[in-house]
């Protein structure tokens, strides 16, 4: 395994670091703005003044001038109002996404000897009531996201004779533990690479200063700025250059908690063949995708669009199914050349997404991200495929884990494939209540997962539990309303049913 720091340069309390924005270039157009800039920059010099190591200063430094240049950018955003143009939006042409049965197919495994495989693993399992990396939690046979990623890129590499390495983008808050559960996968066929993204001073709402005082300052006062910094951080890392040395030439990126995001040959091929810079993975649009990102035309221009670049008089319509009817599924292939070429040229501006939070003592803050994704603007004949709805399998909550667990699929060397004995193209819709919202509670209310191959639609809420062998079809609705139980029992069948009161089965 190896682990990538990054190389040193900075502005803030150093040396000067060549970046393409700096307070000087920025037009801001109110003195308020400039203030809190320079306010920004002072106290964030102070931050490293107060580390004595040389390198660990200069490590610090360039971390926090990556920070600064967001903030100012922010900062003149918001003086400028620049907002996105709802009247030049546009929907992609066929040009700019390509469905995935057009798509030549491939038996050839030669380009694989240029890709790399990354995962972004900077989350949390804290929403599924789990502590550490989300990428370990269990989540078929006994195996977590991890086991599965790893075990899908060794059969790759046994299978075409080849040596794709395995890169782990973790988070500050998932970095040590990360390293831990690594060390398991040693004797594996595969050679696993972890680096680290930038790690951010959360931001006073009111006063625009960094929260942290000091640069060892508690955990909960930085953040992780999104996955958009994977381009800074792989190229401040020294990594970028290491893989381009070893003859990579391609980068397949997807989230860590995505099950159906796995090396495909036919879209890798097609990246080579059409000469794309930049390929995004989207899928059609259902009911529950409505928050995902999509691609657009504007001004002529492929662009993704997040939610949170919408003003709230538009968000029903970016909701629509009808308007925008693919989204990004966050499986890109990226050219590791062109990324290099972006970088050293300093012209990336990815959209700055605001996150409004509240910490635990009330205080109002700001964390300034970006998505990997909005970089496909940047990049030479970039475009989107429409890729089927198998590619992206996330996992974000118990419902989605209820769905994996299930017959639905079958595990095949890391793979979930769907079972084809399951009649229709969709996967059922599943809204688990919050007594099932922590893992260790949904486990605790099924002796075994229900068998679903002809459900279309399960909703449970309330104090429900199930026993073994049950089957569900059709739309199953099960409501315990509060102080009631519902008990479903072994080897049950419902179909088409509305379950309610009170219902317990007792043993003896």
């Amino acid at each position: 395994m190896s682990n990538f720091a990054r190389k040193t340069s900075s502005t803030v309390g150093g040396a000067d670091r060549h970046h393409p924005q700096t307070l000087s270039t920025l037009d801001f157009q109110s003195a308020s703005s400039a203030s809190a800039a320079k306010a920004m920059k002072v106290e964030l010099g102070k931050l490293a003044s107060q580390i004595s190591a040389e390198d660990q200063r200069k490590f610090f430094s360039q971390e926090m001038d990556g920070f600064y240049m967001l903030f100012t950018r922010y900062l003149d955003e918001q003086a400028k109002g620049t907002k996105i143009d709802w009247d030049r939006i546009q929907s992609p042409s066929e040009e700019q996404v390509v469905a995935y049965k057009d798509i030549p197919e491939t038996t050839s495994s030669s380009d694989l000897d240029k890709l790399a495989v990354l995962k972004l693993n900077g989350g949390l399992g804290t929403t599924m009531g789990c502590v550490g990396p989300k990428s370990a939690i269990e989540v078929r046979d006994g195996m977590t996201f991890l086991d599965l990623s790893v075990r899908q890129i060794e059969y790759l590499n046994r299978k075409h004779d080849v040596s794709v390495p395995f890169i782990l983008m973790n988070s500050f808050n998932t970095d040590d533990e990360t390293k831990r559960i690594v060390q398991k996968y040693a004797t594996h066929n595969v050679d696993i690479i972890t680096f680290n993204q930038s790690r951010y001073p959360r931001i006073k709402k009111e006063s625009l200063l960094p929260v942290p005082r000091g640069p060892d300052a508690p955990i909960e006062q930085w953040y992780p700025p999104g996955h958009g910094d994977l381009y800074e951080s792989l190229y401040t890392s020294g990594l970028l250059d290491q893989l381009l040395a070893q003859g990579k030439e391609y980068l397949f990126v997807s989230n860590v908690d995505n099950l159906g995001a796995t090396v495909d040959l036919n879209i890798l091929h097609h990246m080579v063949s059409t000469d794309a810079e930049f390929i995004m993975e989207v899928t059609d649009k259902t009911k529950a995708d409505i928050k995902g990102g999509t691609l657009i035309d504007y001004e002529g221009h492929i662009r993704l669009l997040e939610i949170a670049q919408v003003s709230d008089e538009h968000v029903e319509d970016f909701k629509s199914i009808k308007k925008f009817k693919i989204f990004n599924t966050n499986n890109l292939w990226i050219n590791l050349k062109a990324i290099k070429r972006v970088m050293e040229e300093e012209a990336l501006e990815l959209e700055i997404i605001v996150n409004n939070k509240t910490t635990d003592s009330g205080e109002k803050v700001i964390q300034l991200e970006t998505a990997v994704g909005a970089a496909i603007k940047h990049f030479k004949n970039a475009h989107g495929v429409n890729v089927p709805r198998t590619r992206f399998l996330p996992v974000k909550s118990t419902s989605d884990l209820f769905l994996v667990t299930s017959n639905l699929y079958s595990l095949i060397h890391g793979q979930l494939v769907v079972n084809p004995k399951r009649m229709f193209n969709v996967v059922p819709l599943v809204k688990l209540g919050d007594h099932f919202k922590k893992v260790s509670d949904f486990l605790g209310r099924f002796k075994t997962i229900p068998q679903i191959l002809e459900l279309d639609h399960l909703t449970v809420t309330g104090d429900v539990t199930f026993g073994s062998k049950v089957e569900l079809r059709g739309t199953v609705i099960i409501v315990a309303n509060h102080g009631e139980r519902i008990d479903i029992p072994s080897g049950s069948l419902l179909e088409n049913k509305v379950v309610t009161g009170n219902l317990r089965i007792l043993d003896h």
